[in-house]
């Protein structure tokens, strides 16, 4: 647990240590107090904010501790917070498929748009990833992310099969 304050101003670096410890994957059991589920990596990346806070002219300190009482609501709130990411690898599927969908509507087959395509799809690959090695205690969104991102896989090679189609027939 990093319990810590920064200064008010500039807020900018309240900002940038809750982007910090939102990416990751760490909850609030209250304002300042954030709680990652303990590992080696969580200790090493909560030590280097640590760190970071007190570059600011803000002071933390790192607490390892059990929980006595009340584990079943923390476990409940980090699987909240990865089903949110879930939910959101969820939508930019959709969203990719979507764009394919248009792709075909417009009929524009290009190996530009397939390459364009294929790096978004390594995007959301590592996104779900780096999501899944947060999943501490096995969110319930991971099976639906999994889903669409097959999904996504699916309706890519079947684009690009129309991508190497139509350039065999020179257009």
């Amino acid at each position: 647990m990093l319990v810590y304050h920064v200064p008010s101003e500039p807020s900018r670096l309240r900002a940038a240590v809750w982007r910090r410890i939102k990416s990751l994957g760490a909850i609030y059991l209250q304002s300042s107090a954030a709680a990652l589920p303990a590992s080696t990596q969580a200790e090493r990346s909560l030590r280097k904010l640590r760190s970071e806070i007190a570059d600011m002219s803000g002071t933390a300190v790192l607490l390892s501790c059990d929980v006595l009482a009340g584990q079943a609501d923390i476990e409940a709130q980090f699987q909240a917070a990865r089903n949110d990411e879930y939910e959101e690898i969820v939508d930019k599927c959709h969203d990719f498929v979507a764009g394919l969908d248009k792709e075909y509507a417009e009929n524009h087959f290009s190996y530009a748009e397939l390459e364009e395509n294929e790096v978004d799809l390594v995007k959301l690959r590592t996104w779900l990833g780096r999501v899944r090695e947060r999943d501490a205690f096995g969110a319930d969104g991971l099976q639906q992310a999994l889903s669409c991102l097959a999904e996504c896989e699916e309706k890519l090679e079947a684009y690009a099969a129309r991508v190497y189609a139509e350039e065999a027939e020179g257009h």
